[in-house]
């Protein structure tokens, strides 16, 4: 018996298949070889609302896709205050890749569902 293979999925990990960033997010720019090899690396976790992802000037270890949840970006100002610079959903890529720091805070406006990717992974 043989089975249809879908050229849309074909070679897709499984753990990506059912994930919007595949399709709408940055990993729809992967081939699926380098899907796998990101998906071999990559943990999913929840982060509870209120919950700082990365603050300022912290140096960047992972990057993550927002599966689910807000995430708010902001930065501090020199008074005090906190301006905040934008938000981020699902299937946003939260980090910007080859930045050995932060330049912004970025804290779970919402209980978050986050796919993270070591920063070698990433940047390789």
């Amino acid at each position: 018996m043989t089975f249809r293979q879908d050229i849309h999925s074909s070679g897709i990990p499984v753990l990506c298949f059912p994930c919007e960033a595949r399709r709408r997010g940055v990993c729809g720019a992967l081939d699926p070889d380098n899907l796998v090899g990101l998906a071999k690396t990559c943990s999913r976790r929840r982060i509870e609302s209120g919950m700082e992802l990365t603050g300022e000037a912290q140096n960047v270890d992972s990057y993550s896709n927002v599966l689910s949840g807000v995430v708010k970006l902001s930065k501090s100002l020199s008074d005090g205050r906190q301006q905040i610079v934008g938000l981020q959903f699902a299937p946003d890529f939260l980090g910007r890749p080859f930045k050995v720091e932060s330049s912004i805070n970025a804290e779970a406006a919402t209980a978050v569902t986050l796919c993270s990717f070591p920063r070698a992974a990433v940047e390789r």
